[in-house]
């Protein structure tokens, strides 16, 4: 039986032994392989002194030696940290020390970028993914790999215990961490599956990053129900499109801007896409044409799904093998609740087809936001609702439609980006007195973050200086890609910007 995310491994080792379960540009891996070589890591994380509890943060972009220390990490009992390989390595020490990290595990590059970080928080060893000379202070994932053992008895792990910690990007300036158990893992990997009809006959082909909800419902689905998984380490249309059919790929999973990418290859209808038997779309909203159009050329269904960190991978979706409504998120998956509620009376669920707040109930809610009681009392309700904050309906079906998006939040290919975090930046450059920031349409990547900036007295600033200094302290897609300069900025009687009033300024 499975009770943690660390015996997922081993479970399908016994059940799928030497089938592949890995294939990536540099390295395939059995179902053995990986389960041996995630023993392999936590024997090496417990020698280093990782206990039960400790947290283990996880620096780097897709690659075999991610999802080893993911699983050998998980077994030894520790707290998994997975962050995103874009963030800058002010953003990584902030995060290290707020949920108070003793190991980070590492891409070589990202490694590097990082050194410092030992002596600013509690992380006591730097593990680097390399084959290079490591300079001092940085021990090496392959040495400490190949002197481990083959064996590894994961210790009694309660299933309602922390397992990850996962961390959003901030409304008020700082990301806030999403407390996951191994249950809230564990049900929405199994109910994704379940709707999605994943089994050991499929080939998922992916270039979603592990780190990211999404991609790590994919890689442990993928997993734990002994399907081949052909991860990419970025997206490229024509590695892709190459890869599904060359591998006959069953599933390909991705986001709009994917879609969109492939759509508008000139050598599209050339590729055999035959053996696909459905695709999947999150992260962001999709036009119903552009949806219909992937059915069409693609000549599978595809189904749209909703989700966020907060609940550990999926809340919505549609089944496989039943009717899909194009423009709609899906259903709640099974064993959990979804009703549209009052914005102001969050306990008054309103009636079909009126909007409100989209709310989420069940074994996937997260624990809290760690260390922030204040930000958990905000948005889990005392019986157990979660505020989702976005705004929605739902049809007499079930089937939730998204409204309007979390107040705010900005949407750049998936990723969620929030003003405050890029005003907090902004406004310590030396020429700004007031910043705010918003959205501006983009085709490709649906919105990209603009700044409204009050020069200050005197003060003459540029726009390429101001993108160039975010860029040293922010993850790529959050930097703005425009600037605006303006004389003031649209304000309430209080004082407090109206950010949704800063399209008048344009």
């Amino acid at each position: 039986m499975i009770n943690s995310i660390g015996d997922i491994p081993a479970a399908a080792a016994r059940r799928y032994g030497d089938k592949t379960a890995l294939i990536l540009p540099d390295r395939a891996l059995s179902f053995n392989e990986l389960d041996t070589l995630s023993n392999r890591c936590a024997n090496a994380l417990v020698k280093l002194g990782v206990k039960p509890g400790d947290r283990v943060t996880l620096y780097s972009g897709n690659c075999w030696e991610w999802i080893v220390s993911y699983y050998g990490a998980l077994k030894t009992g520790a707290v998994i940290n997975p962050i995103n390989v874009m963030l800058t390595p002010g953003e990584v020490e902030f995060v290290a020390n707020d949920c108070g990290s003793t190991v980070v595990i590492a891409s070589h590059d990202k490694a590097l970028s990082i050194r410092g970080v030992k002596e600013k928080s509690k992380v006591r060893e730097l593990i680097a993914f390399s084959d290079e000379t490591l300079p001092e202070g940085l021990l090496s994932f392959n040495e400490i790999l190949s002197g481990s053992d083959d064996e590894f008895q994961i210790g009694d792990i309660d299933s309602d215990s922390l397992s990850t910690i996962g961390y959003t990007s901030g409304t008020t300036g700082h990301p806030k961490g999403a407390c996951l158990s191994h249950h809230n893992i564990l049900l929405n990997v199994a109910m994704t599956a379940l709707m999605h009809q994943r089994s050991d006959k499929d080939t998922v082909v992916t270039a979603l990053p592990c780190p990211h909800v999404y991609g790590n419902v994919v890689m442990s689905g993928a997993i734990q129900n002994g399907m081949t998984l052909v991860l990419h380490p970025a997206f490229e249309e024509k590695a892709i499109l190459q890869s599904i059919q060359d591998h006959r790929a069953t599933l390909f999973e991705g986001v709009p801007t994917m879609y969109m990418f492939m759509l508008n290859h000139p050598e599209l209808d050339t590729y055999d896409l035959s053996s696909l038997r459905c695709c999947t779309v999150g992260g962001q909203t999709m036009p119903v044409p552009k949806m219909e159009e992937v059915e069409q050329r693609f000549g599978c269904p595809l189904i749209e799904l909703w989700g966020m960190t907060e609940i550990g991978g999926l809340g919505t979706t549609f089944a496989a093998n039943g009717p899909i409504k194009h423009g709609s998120i899906g259903v709640a998956l099974p064993y959990i609740e979804a009703r549209i509620a009052d914005t102001e009376e969050a306990d008054n669920t309103l009636p079909v087809g009126e909007v409100g707040e989209l709310m989420i109930k069940g074994g996937i809610v997260m624990q809290g936001y760690y260390g922030n009681e204040q930000a958990t009392g905000e948005t889990i309700e005392p019986d157990g609702w979660l505020h989702t904050g976005d705004v929605a309906s739902m049809d007499e079906d079930g089937c939730v439609f998204i409204v309007d998006r979390k107040k705010d939040m900005i949407l750049t290919a998936g990723f969620n980006v929030y003003p405050a975090e890029i005003e907090r930046v902004v406004a310590g450059h030396p020429d700004v007195a007031l910043v705010a920031v918003g959205s501006i349409p983009d085709e490709t990547k649906g919105e990209l973050a603009k700044a409204y900036i009050v020069p200050k007295t005197n003060a003459t600033p540029d726009a390429d200086d101001i993108i160039a200094y975010c860029r040293e302290h922010l993850a790529a897609y959050k930097v703005p890609r425009a600037v605006q300069f303006v004389d003031d900025l649209p304000k309430t009687s209080t004082g407090k910007v109206m950010r949704r009033e800063l399209k008048t300024l344009d």
